[in-house]
């Protein structure tokens, strides 16, 4: 799956405007689902590996040449 900024931004949307409803603000709780929403976008990302490492008898060697989505 390739990363969704517009998704990260939405989740982020609706923290905030969840925590600004409340009567008590909780920066743990806040800090806590912000770090979940972004741990969850980063974990969706997908590297797409093209070629570049070899490693016929021992450690890789070369250039990585691929990206991530």
């Amino acid at each position: 799956m390739a990363l969704n900024k517009e998704t990260l931004k939405q989740d982020i949307i609706s923290i905030i405007t969840d925590m600004r409803a409340r009567d008590e603000n909780s920066d743990q709780e806040f800090a806590e689902r912000l770090s979940t929403a972004i741990d969850t976008y980063v974990k969706a990302a997908k590297i797409i590996y093209q070629s570049g490492l070899v490693a016929p008898n021992g450690a890789v060697t070369g250039t990585f040449q691929g990206k991530l989505e």
